[in-house]
């Protein structure tokens, strides 16, 4: 994988005006742009199987998963990792969520 040519943000030229459009052109908008993640998915799915088969040999030999992140993706990581021993049956620790900064402040309970 080249990580030096991956494009993780940048102006969506299909939704630049969402916020013009009406309620029913942003549904469509979403929608359509929704569409187009399984076959960018599948474009990827040898690196993907190669990246779940190094996972699953280092967690076999003890090792852990482990997801790193800040702001949004930091929280994704962390709500992730805490659904995998109830949902999966593993060990809790086997898979852990760091945020940048530590631990996040700014929870919905505050």
């Amino acid at each position: 994988m080249q990580l030096e040519n991956m494009i993780t943000e940048g102006v969506n030229r299909a939704s630049f005006e969402i916020d013009r459009a009406s309620t029913l052109d942003m549904c469509r908008i979403i929608n359509d742009e929704d569409k187009t993640v399984p076959l960018a998915v599948e474009q990827v799915l040898p690196e993907i199987a190669a990246a779940i088969d190094i996972i699953y040999a280092q967690v076999s030999a003890g090792g852990r998963l482990i997801y790193t992140g800040a702001g949004t993706s930091g929280r994704l990581g962390i709500l992730d990792a805490s659904e995998c021993p109830p949902t999966y049956g593993v060990e809790s620790g086997l898979v852990i969520g760091l945020i940048a900064g530590g631990e996040p402040r700014d929870t919905a309970c505050d």
